[in-house]
């Protein structure tokens, strides 16, 4: 079974637009299906402020083969050493919602029973450029929810332009992350999801979007000081 990771560094301007212009790719790395490098960004920030455009702060997201493939990626590649220096995590599929080309994502989704075990969501949105000022309309008031809530023990968006714009959100409990996205949580607002989702089934932001649910397996190395930023069953720590 493929294993999926989610990596955090921060590094140079270069290396971000190298990774930007020439992401890591199949035919040159064993062991990968597909990896997409973006940079970071605020949730919830303003459109137009420094917090958009973290260029400096590189995100990515991948699919390997195994996890022998990761720690050798990780050990050999140029890439993957300035990778190795920040923090990852990698993750066991669970669902998906919609479809996202290039990533090969298993048929069969897996239930989880406990739903206060921990789980990680990661959004991929494949924009329609005219539809770009609706779906910040739609969208920035979602990400203050995520960012907000007290269910996420960390939660981050990351962008590479011109189209792709993702999600990436670790939650204390499956039950914490539903209750949010079915509109059920007791916070103010607690409907901005689903009436955001309507919205887009109404006219559509994307010409591609999935939402993918993951259960965490493993984590490595800190993130602007953090370490175990996954939190364990039944331990409510905050943001």
């Amino acid at each position: 079974m493929s294993v999926f990771t989610y990596h955090l560094v921060r590094t140079s301007i270069a290396t971000s637009l190298k990774a930007f212009w020439k992401p890591p790719n199949s035919n040159d790395i064993s062991g990968l299906i597909h990896a997409e490098c973006m940079m970071s960004m605020k949730l919830g920030s303003p459109v137009f402020s420094p917090s958009r455009m973290l260029i400096k702060e590189l995100a990515v997201f991948a699919q390997w083969e195994d996890e022998a493939s990761i720690d050798k990626f990780l050990e050999t590649d140029k890439l993957g050493k300035v990778l190795s220096k920040g923090w990852h995590t990698r993750l066991q599929y669970l669902r998906q919602w919609g479809h996202i080309d290039e990533f090969k994502i298993p048929n069969k989704n897996i239930e989880i029973d406990a739903h206060n075990e921990p789980v990680v969501a990661v959004t991929i949105a494949r924009m329609k450029l005219f539809q770009v000022p609706r779906f910040i309309r739609w969208g920035r008031p979602v990400e203050e929810l995520v960012r907000d809530h007290p269910g996420t023990a960390f939660s981050m968006a990351s962008i590479r332009y011109p189209r792709t714009v993702s999600t990436f959100s670790i939650w204390k409990s499956q039950q914490e992350m539903l209750d949010m996205v079915h509109g059920h949580s007791s916070i103010p607002r607690p409907k901005r999801h689903a009436k955001a989702m309507k919205e887009r089934e109404r006219k559509d932001f994307h010409f591609q979007f999935t939402t993918l649910r993951f259960k965490p397996i493993a984590e490595f190395g800190e993130w602007k000081g953090r370490t175990n930023i996954i939190p364990k069953p039944n331990v409510d720590q905050s943001k």
